[in-house]
């Protein structure tokens, strides 16, 4: 078996089990919802919006709102991590051509012995070898691991389903999956192995919660997906610094740029970035904009 690499940053770190939910109540008709935020200047006119995705959920998850809708109609625009979500060839190609530049050694010798054992059950998820992973960086590593810890579909994550949508209007990459790719192949190696045990630590520690971030997601409890999201990878400052708060800065940056042009762009990206004082909503108010949640 080959696994087959989608890049996304949520995915594996932010939200890496909020897709797994196996609870069938995840599918829900009527509110509350995702959460959704609209943009203004200083004068109080709309610039645009923001909405937190998820990249993976259960069959049947119905999570658009009536107000999401409105604004799918409206934008102009839609601003995402990478776009190319769709060409599986290139992203595996691009994560082969990344992850297996620098002889790694066994893989087992990079993993802290106390999580062995979750390591042991997902190569059983896998159905491949321990060796499978050796060749592979320890971000690689982590990366493949992550995506075999969730249970949830792909091709269901918000989204894809938001690029469906704007299938015929303009679509926006913020790094693109390149861009994602050389952030975890330039960490130094120390922190490649947080991230690889993180996982590995997150796979055993949420064994018995499975469904509450996707729940707190689907619920729109941004209060309840900060607790949940800021524990785990995102507990280790260093990785935290990288992986989130320096990309949210470069981002605020390039949605500043966006949003002084004619056209309002939806800014969708993984809802871990939206929270917190760290967060997109508040790096924008800090450039002068008015960040107000749609209820």
């Amino acid at each position: 078996m080959s696994l087959r690499f989608i890049p996304s940053l949520c995915a594996a770190l932010l939200l890496l089990l909020a897709a797994c939910s196996q609870e069938p109540d995840t599918a829900k008709a009527e509110g509350p919802y995702p959460a959704l935020w609209e943009i203004a200047n200083s004068t109080g006119s709309v610039e645009g919006w923001m909405f937190g995705t998820i990249h993976a959920l259960p069959d049947d998850t119905r999570w658009r709102s009536p107000q999401l809708d409105t604004v799918l109609g409206q934008a102009d625009m839609l601003v995402v991590e990478v776009a190319d979500l769709e060409d599986g060839a290139a992203l595996s190609a691009m994560f082969e051509e990344m992850a297996f530049d620098r002889p790694a050694g066994p893989i087992t010798d990079r993993i802290d012995p106390d999580l062995q054992g979750e390591f042991e059950e997902l190569l059983v998820r896998a159905k491949v070898r321990r060796t499978y992973f050796d060749p592979m960086e320890s971000w690689a590593a982590a990366l493949a691991l992550a995506q075999v810890a969730q249970s949830g579909k792909a091709e269901n994550g918000a989204d894809r389903a938001l690029l469906a949508a704007f299938d015929e209007r303009e679509v926006v990459e913020l790094e693109g999956a390149r861009g994602q790719l050389a952030i975890f192949d330039s960490l130094p190696e120390t922190e490649q192995r947080d991230l690889l045990n993180a996982v590995l630590g997150e796979s055993r520690e949420y064994q018995g919660e499975i469904g509450r971030l996707a729940k707190a997601w689907l619920e729109g409890d941004t209060e309840r997906l900060t607790q949940l999201t800021r524990r785990g990878i995102l507990a280790d400052p260093e990785l935290a610094q990288v992986l989130l708060r320096d990309r949210n800065a470069d981002w605020a940056a390039q949605i500043e740029n966006l949003l002084s042009a004619s056209d309002k762009p939806l800014i969708a990206v993984g809802a871990g970035h939206l929270l917190g004082d760290s967060g997109l909503p508040t790096l924008l108010e800090a450039r002068g904009f008015t960040v107000r949640r749609i209820e």
